[in-house]
Protein backbone atom coordinates (compact mmCIF):
# COMPACT_ATOMS: atom_id res chain seq x y z
CA UNK A 1 0.00 0.00 0.00
CA UNK A 2 1.39 3.68 -0.90
CA UNK A 3 1.59 6.51 1.31
CA UNK A 4 -0.83 8.74 1.76
CA UNK A 5 -0.19 12.37 0.04
CA UNK A 6 0.60 14.65 2.78
CA UNK A 7 -0.39 18.67 1.54
CA UNK A 8 0.77 21.63 3.29
CA UNK A 9 -1.78 24.85 2.40
CA UNK A 10 -0.92 28.37 2.04
CA UNK A 11 -3.26 31.19 0.93
CA UNK A 12 -1.51 33.62 3.26
CA UNK A 13 -5.05 34.92 4.58
CA UNK A 14 -4.41 37.71 7.10
CA UNK A 15 -7.37 40.03 8.05
CA UNK A 16 -6.49 43.48 9.09
CA UNK A 17 -2.72 42.38 8.52
CA UNK A 18 -0.12 45.25 8.34
CA UNK A 19 2.58 45.19 5.60
CA UNK A 20 4.94 44.08 8.21
CA UNK A 21 2.45 41.25 10.27
CA UNK A 22 1.76 39.88 6.01
CA UNK A 23 5.47 40.09 5.42
CA UNK A 24 6.24 37.34 8.37
CA UNK A 25 3.89 35.23 7.47
CA UNK A 26 4.76 34.97 3.96
CA UNK A 27 8.66 34.06 5.41
CA UNK A 28 7.04 31.71 7.87
CA UNK A 29 4.91 30.11 5.00
CA UNK A 30 8.37 29.87 3.51
CA UNK A 31 9.91 28.26 6.47
CA UNK A 32 7.14 25.94 6.93
CA UNK A 33 7.39 24.72 3.14
CA UNK A 34 11.27 23.80 3.46
CA UNK A 35 10.44 22.40 6.82
CA UNK A 36 7.90 20.04 4.64
CA UNK A 37 9.62 19.34 2.38
CA UNK A 38 12.35 18.41 4.63
CA UNK A 39 10.59 16.25 6.69
CA UNK A 40 9.11 14.57 3.20
CA UNK A 41 5.90 15.93 2.91
CA UNK A 42 4.45 15.41 -0.63
CA UNK A 43 2.95 18.97 -1.49
CA UNK A 44 2.61 22.63 -0.92
CA UNK A 45 -0.64 23.68 -2.53
CA UNK A 46 -1.54 27.27 -3.17
CA UNK A 47 -4.34 28.98 -4.93
CA UNK A 48 -5.14 32.14 -6.30
CA UNK A 49 -7.86 35.01 -5.62
CA UNK A 50 -8.30 38.94 -6.14
CA UNK A 51 -8.92 42.35 -4.16
CA UNK A 52 -9.88 39.95 -0.82
CA UNK A 53 -9.74 42.57 2.08
CA UNK A 54 -8.63 39.53 3.89
CA UNK A 55 -5.29 39.62 1.79
CA UNK A 56 -6.04 36.58 0.18
CA UNK A 57 -2.97 35.53 -1.81
CA UNK A 58 -3.10 37.13 -5.24
CA UNK A 59 0.07 35.87 -7.04
CA UNK A 60 0.51 32.14 -6.50
CA UNK A 61 3.42 31.77 -9.02
CA UNK A 62 5.49 34.27 -7.43
CA UNK A 63 4.88 32.36 -3.93
CA UNK A 64 5.62 29.07 -5.90
CA UNK A 65 8.92 30.25 -7.25
CA UNK A 66 10.27 31.29 -3.52
CA UNK A 67 8.56 27.71 -2.25
CA UNK A 68 11.34 26.38 -5.19
CA UNK A 69 14.04 28.50 -4.18
CA UNK A 70 13.63 27.53 -0.42
CA UNK A 71 13.04 23.34 -1.00
CA UNK A 72 14.52 20.39 -3.15
CA UNK A 73 11.73 17.59 -3.50
CA UNK A 74 8.59 19.16 -2.87
CA UNK A 75 5.77 19.70 -5.24
CA UNK A 76 3.55 22.90 -5.50
CA UNK A 77 0.03 22.70 -6.69
CA UNK A 78 -1.61 26.09 -7.68
CA UNK A 79 -5.18 24.91 -7.40
CA UNK A 80 -6.14 26.61 -8.82
CA UNK A 81 -5.35 30.04 -11.53
CA UNK A 82 -8.40 31.85 -12.92
CA UNK A 83 -7.06 31.20 -16.34
CA UNK A 84 -8.99 33.87 -18.26
CA UNK A 85 -7.33 36.34 -15.78
CA UNK A 86 -3.46 35.50 -17.64
CA UNK A 87 -2.09 36.61 -20.11
CA UNK A 88 -1.41 33.35 -22.57
CA UNK A 89 2.17 34.14 -23.71
CA UNK A 90 3.02 35.52 -20.23
CA UNK A 91 1.31 32.54 -18.26
CA UNK A 92 3.15 30.38 -21.13
CA UNK A 93 7.14 31.87 -20.37
CA UNK A 94 6.24 32.04 -16.21
CA UNK A 95 5.04 28.29 -16.04
CA UNK A 96 8.12 27.22 -18.06
CA UNK A 97 10.64 29.44 -16.08
CA UNK A 98 9.13 27.82 -13.20
CA UNK A 99 8.93 24.60 -14.68
CA UNK A 100 13.15 24.92 -15.44
CA UNK A 101 13.71 25.87 -11.93
CA UNK A 102 12.20 23.39 -10.33
CA UNK A 103 12.96 20.16 -12.20
CA UNK A 104 9.23 19.88 -13.09
CA UNK A 105 7.55 20.39 -9.87
CA UNK A 106 5.12 22.63 -10.42
CA UNK A 107 1.44 21.42 -10.89
CA UNK A 108 -1.19 24.31 -12.56
CA UNK A 109 -4.97 23.37 -12.11
CA UNK A 110 -6.54 25.81 -14.67
CA UNK A 111 -10.24 26.73 -13.43
CA UNK A 112 -12.20 29.57 -14.82
CA UNK A 113 -12.94 31.05 -11.40
CA UNK A 114 -16.67 32.23 -10.09
CA UNK A 115 -16.35 36.06 -8.75
CA UNK A 116 -17.44 38.61 -11.53
CA UNK A 117 -15.72 41.02 -9.18
CA UNK A 118 -12.26 39.58 -10.15
CA UNK A 119 -13.07 39.70 -13.84
CA UNK A 120 -14.03 43.67 -13.17
CA UNK A 121 -10.91 44.20 -11.69
CA UNK A 122 -8.89 43.41 -14.28
CA UNK A 123 -11.48 44.58 -16.54
CA UNK A 124 -12.13 41.01 -18.53
CA UNK A 125 -15.22 40.33 -19.96
CA UNK A 126 -17.38 37.70 -17.65
CA UNK A 127 -19.72 36.26 -20.43
CA UNK A 128 -16.30 35.83 -22.41
CA UNK A 129 -14.59 33.20 -19.90
CA UNK A 130 -15.36 30.48 -21.84
CA UNK A 131 -13.99 31.25 -24.69
CA UNK A 132 -10.99 32.92 -23.30
CA UNK A 133 -9.93 29.78 -21.10
CA UNK A 134 -10.19 27.63 -24.62
CA UNK A 135 -7.26 30.11 -25.61
CA UNK A 136 -5.77 30.23 -22.70
CA UNK A 137 -5.17 26.52 -22.56
CA UNK A 138 -4.62 26.07 -26.71
CA UNK A 139 -2.13 28.91 -26.05
CA UNK A 140 -0.06 27.40 -23.48
CA UNK A 141 0.25 23.79 -24.94
CA UNK A 142 1.25 24.91 -28.58
CA UNK A 143 3.70 27.74 -27.19
CA UNK A 144 5.60 25.20 -24.97
CA UNK A 145 6.82 22.92 -27.99
CA UNK A 146 8.69 25.70 -28.84
CA UNK A 147 7.75 26.01 -32.23
CA UNK A 148 6.57 28.94 -33.98
CA UNK A 149 2.20 29.17 -33.96
CA UNK A 150 -0.44 31.50 -35.18
CA UNK A 151 -1.67 34.01 -31.90
CA UNK A 152 -4.20 36.07 -32.35
CA UNK A 153 -3.63 36.52 -36.27
CA UNK A 154 0.12 36.62 -35.91
CA UNK A 155 2.67 34.76 -35.99
CA UNK A 156 5.04 33.54 -32.44
CA UNK A 157 7.30 31.38 -30.57
CA UNK A 158 8.58 31.39 -26.54
CA UNK A 159 10.70 30.65 -25.24
CA UNK A 160 12.73 28.19 -23.59
CA UNK A 161 10.79 25.09 -23.66
CA UNK A 162 10.17 23.92 -20.22
CA UNK A 163 12.02 20.92 -18.37
CA UNK A 164 9.03 18.62 -18.53
CA UNK A 165 8.07 16.50 -21.48
CA UNK A 166 6.36 16.99 -23.20
CA UNK A 167 5.63 19.96 -20.74
CA UNK A 168 4.44 20.76 -17.62
CA UNK A 169 1.97 19.32 -15.37
CA UNK A 170 -1.29 20.79 -16.35
CA UNK A 171 -5.05 20.23 -15.32
CA UNK A 172 -8.89 21.76 -16.11
CA UNK A 173 -10.27 22.37 -13.05
CA UNK A 174 -13.97 22.51 -12.57
CA UNK A 175 -16.74 21.38 -11.67
CA UNK A 176 -18.92 21.92 -14.89
CA UNK A 177 -19.57 19.40 -17.72
CA UNK A 178 -18.36 22.46 -19.65
CA UNK A 179 -14.55 21.79 -17.82
CA UNK A 180 -14.60 18.24 -18.49
CA UNK A 181 -15.32 18.50 -21.91
CA UNK A 182 -12.51 20.83 -22.31
CA UNK A 183 -10.35 18.77 -20.70
CA UNK A 184 -11.24 16.37 -22.72
CA UNK A 185 -10.91 17.70 -25.77
CA UNK A 186 -7.15 19.12 -25.37
CA UNK A 187 -6.52 15.70 -23.70
CA UNK A 188 -5.72 16.80 -20.44
CA UNK A 189 -6.51 16.12 -17.14
CA UNK A 190 -9.41 17.02 -15.28
CA UNK A 191 -9.41 17.63 -11.68
CA UNK A 192 -13.06 17.90 -10.31
CA UNK A 193 -13.46 20.74 -7.63
CA UNK A 194 -15.00 18.30 -5.21
CA UNK A 195 -16.07 14.51 -5.40
CA UNK A 196 -18.29 14.41 -8.18
CA UNK A 197 -18.10 10.25 -9.81
CA UNK A 198 -20.85 11.42 -12.24
CA UNK A 199 -18.63 14.03 -13.78
CA UNK A 200 -15.76 11.89 -13.48
CA UNK A 201 -17.53 9.56 -15.69
CA UNK A 202 -18.69 11.87 -17.83
CA UNK A 203 -15.44 13.69 -18.67
CA UNK A 204 -14.08 9.85 -19.31
CA UNK A 205 -16.81 9.44 -22.38
CA UNK A 206 -15.89 12.26 -23.49
CA UNK A 207 -12.10 11.17 -23.99
CA UNK A 208 -13.51 9.09 -26.49
CA UNK A 209 -15.73 11.03 -27.72
CA UNK A 210 -12.67 13.13 -29.01
CA UNK A 211 -10.10 10.18 -29.53
CA UNK A 212 -8.05 11.66 -26.73
CA UNK A 213 -6.59 10.36 -23.60
CA UNK A 214 -6.40 11.91 -19.93
CA UNK A 215 -6.76 10.84 -16.36
CA UNK A 216 -8.65 12.04 -13.45
CA UNK A 217 -7.41 13.82 -9.68
CA UNK A 218 -10.55 14.10 -8.08
CA UNK A 219 -10.50 14.91 -4.65
CA UNK A 220 -11.67 11.84 -1.49
CA UNK A 221 -15.26 11.99 -0.42
CA UNK A 222 -13.77 13.18 2.70
CA UNK A 223 -11.23 15.84 2.27
CA UNK A 224 -11.02 17.98 5.86
CA UNK A 225 -8.46 20.83 6.10
CA UNK A 226 -6.35 19.44 9.20
CA UNK A 227 -4.98 21.28 12.02
CA UNK A 228 -3.28 19.36 14.80
CA UNK A 229 -3.23 20.28 18.72
CA UNK A 230 -2.27 18.54 21.71
CA UNK A 231 -5.86 19.52 23.15
CA UNK A 232 -8.31 20.33 20.03
CA UNK A 233 -10.75 22.16 22.53
CA UNK A 234 -8.49 24.42 24.01
CA UNK A 235 -7.04 25.06 19.91
CA UNK A 236 -11.14 25.54 18.62
CA UNK A 237 -11.48 28.23 21.51
CA UNK A 238 -8.57 29.98 21.06
CA UNK A 239 -8.09 29.63 17.26
CA UNK A 240 -11.50 28.33 15.79
CA UNK A 241 -12.66 31.81 14.53
CA UNK A 242 -9.91 31.70 12.31
CA UNK A 243 -11.20 28.87 10.43
CA UNK A 244 -14.62 30.12 10.87
CA UNK A 245 -13.21 33.23 8.91
CA UNK A 246 -12.10 32.00 6.51
CA UNK A 247 -15.20 29.28 5.82
CA UNK A 248 -17.40 32.41 5.74
CA UNK A 249 -15.41 34.05 3.17
CA UNK A 250 -15.12 31.52 0.91
CA UNK A 251 -19.27 30.63 1.13
CA UNK A 252 -19.58 34.30 0.45
CA UNK A 253 -18.09 33.56 -2.56
CA UNK A 254 -19.67 30.78 -3.73
CA UNK A 255 -23.32 30.55 -6.00
CA UNK A 256 -25.80 28.08 -5.07
CA UNK A 257 -24.38 26.47 -8.39
CA UNK A 258 -20.74 25.80 -7.60
CA UNK A 259 -19.36 22.34 -6.16
CA UNK A 260 -16.35 22.28 -3.91
CA UNK A 261 -14.83 19.99 -1.48
CA UNK A 262 -14.15 22.65 1.16
CA UNK A 263 -17.59 24.23 1.09
CA UNK A 264 -19.17 24.89 4.61
CA UNK A 265 -22.41 26.48 5.62
CA UNK A 266 -21.60 26.89 9.48
CA UNK A 267 -22.33 30.11 10.73
CA UNK A 268 -20.56 29.52 14.18
CA UNK A 269 -17.66 28.09 15.41
CA UNK A 270 -19.61 25.25 17.32
CA UNK A 271 -21.25 24.59 13.88
CA UNK A 272 -18.05 24.82 12.70
CA UNK A 273 -16.25 21.82 13.98
CA UNK A 274 -19.55 19.46 14.02
CA UNK A 275 -20.07 19.57 10.40
CA UNK A 276 -16.20 18.13 9.97
CA UNK A 277 -14.77 19.92 7.12
CA UNK A 278 -12.21 21.74 9.15
CA UNK A 279 -10.86 19.41 11.72
CA UNK A 280 -8.45 20.09 14.82
CA UNK A 281 -6.91 16.62 16.11
CA UNK A 282 -4.58 15.38 18.58
CA UNK A 283 -1.82 13.36 16.44
CA UNK A 284 -3.21 9.64 17.21
CA UNK A 285 -6.89 10.80 15.90
CA UNK A 286 -4.86 12.49 12.74
CA UNK A 287 -3.45 8.85 11.96
CA UNK A 288 -6.79 6.97 12.89
CA UNK A 289 -8.79 8.98 10.00
CA UNK A 290 -6.94 6.81 7.76
CA UNK A 291 -7.37 8.96 5.14
CA UNK A 292 -5.86 8.96 1.08
CA UNK A 293 -4.57 12.18 1.64
CA UNK A 294 -3.97 14.51 4.75
CA UNK A 295 -4.21 18.44 4.12
CA UNK A 296 -2.74 20.61 6.71
CA UNK A 297 -3.90 24.11 6.70
CA UNK A 298 -0.85 25.76 9.58
CA UNK A 299 -1.94 29.72 8.74
CA UNK A 300 -5.82 29.22 7.65
CA UNK A 301 -8.08 32.50 8.09
CA UNK A 302 -4.84 34.25 9.53
CA UNK A 303 -4.17 31.77 12.53
CA UNK A 304 -0.67 32.99 14.56
CA UNK A 305 2.56 31.60 13.15
CA UNK A 306 3.29 30.13 16.43
CA UNK A 307 0.24 28.20 16.32
CA UNK A 308 0.30 27.12 12.85
CA UNK A 309 3.86 25.92 13.63
CA UNK A 310 2.76 23.69 16.38
CA UNK A 311 0.38 21.80 14.18
CA UNK A 312 2.94 21.18 11.43
CA UNK A 313 5.29 19.92 14.62
CA UNK A 314 3.13 17.41 15.63
CA UNK A 315 2.16 16.31 12.26
CA UNK A 316 5.68 15.93 10.99
CA UNK A 317 7.54 14.31 13.99
CA UNK A 318 4.06 12.54 15.87
CA UNK A 319 2.08 11.38 12.28
CA UNK A 320 4.08 11.49 9.37
CA UNK A 321 6.91 8.73 10.41
CA UNK A 322 3.26 6.34 11.49
CA UNK A 323 2.24 6.92 7.98
CA UNK A 324 4.86 6.16 6.32
CA UNK A 325 5.26 2.72 8.43
CA UNK A 326 1.85 1.23 7.46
Amino acid sequence: MSAPVTVVRFNLVEPGATPASLSDRYKAALEMAAYADDRGMTTVQTEEHHGAANNWLPSPFAFAGAVFGATRKIAVTVSAIIGPLHDPLRLAEDIAVLDLLSGGRLVTVAGIGYRPEEYALFDVDWKRRGRLQDELLETLLKAWTGEEFEYRGRTVRITPRPFSDPHPLLLVGGSSEAAARRAARLGLPFFPSAHLPELEAYYKERLVEYGTRGWTMMPAAVTPLLHLAEDPDRAWAEHGGHFLHEARTYASWQSSGIRSAVRSGATTVDELRAEGVYRIVTPDECLALGLDSYVLHPLSGGMPVDEGWRGMHLFCENVLPRLRGR
